[in-house]
């Protein structure tokens, strides 16, 4: 439904999509990758363009992750050339990632990012998508206030743990302030599970146990 954002747990809208490095098919371009697609209000904006750099310096980072990034605002590709050249000849920052064109505003519709209060600017969301293209986080911020992009790669590090070990991931991870690294044992489903728990692992309660990776 155009408009409507897309929900946690739904597979990203199919959607093909004009980039800086040519036409690309989502999420089916990026299957088997982690992607996080972020949207920005503007070029040639001071906050987009030191969230450009921040994304850009973490790019190994989220590499190494198997996670890919795209970019997207609802100018054309040629500003976002002009963009990424400046940024490049200003900065001596070379942006690597792609840059969806979305100047018909055809994709931030379909994935609700214009909100008509601030105009017809896409506001800074974003989208963490899993290899299977299905959507595991989405955040949303104004567009007076910038991202912390290590929260974004924090975040796909401890889906990733999650899905290999089956364990939750504490606030702050892996700078906890009651387990430091370690991760959170699901909560027991049975009265025997319970009374199991404690010996098997450290825990404050039956419901709160936790291990080391």
């Amino acid at each position: 439904m155009e408009g409507r954002i897309p929900l946690i747990g739904e597979r990203f809208p199919e959607l093909e999509v004009k980039t800086t490095h040519g036409i690309k098919k989502l999420p089916d371009d990026y299957k088997g990758k982690w992607f996080v697609l972020f949207s920005h209000p503007a070029d040639f904006t001071p906050v987009c363009t030191t969230e450009f750099v921040a994304f850009q310096k973490r790019y190994d980072q989220f590499r190494e992750l198997n996670c890919e990034l795209i970019g997207l605002s609802v100018d054309q590709v040629f500003s976002h050339i002009k963009w990424i050249e400046w940024i490049k000849e200003k900065l001596d920052v070379e942006i690597e990632f792609p840059v969806i064109a979305d100047d018909l505003g055809s994709v931030s519709k379909a994935l609700g990012l214009i909100h008509p209060a601030k105009g017809t600017n896409t506001v800074r969301a974003v989208f963490i998508v899993d290899p299977n293209g299905v959507i595991r986080a989405i955040l949303y911020y104004p567009q007076e206030l910038g991202r912390n992009i290590d929260e974004i790669v924090r975040m796909v590090k401890g889906f990733q743990t999650s899905d290999a070990n089956g364990v939750a991931i504490p606030a702050n991870w892996p700078n906890n302030e009651l387990i430091g690294d370690k991760v959170i044992i699901p909560p027991a489903g049975d009265v025997k599970t319970a009374a199991e728990r404690p010996k098997q692992f450290d825990c404050y309660d039956w419901w709160f146990c936790y291990k080391q990776l």
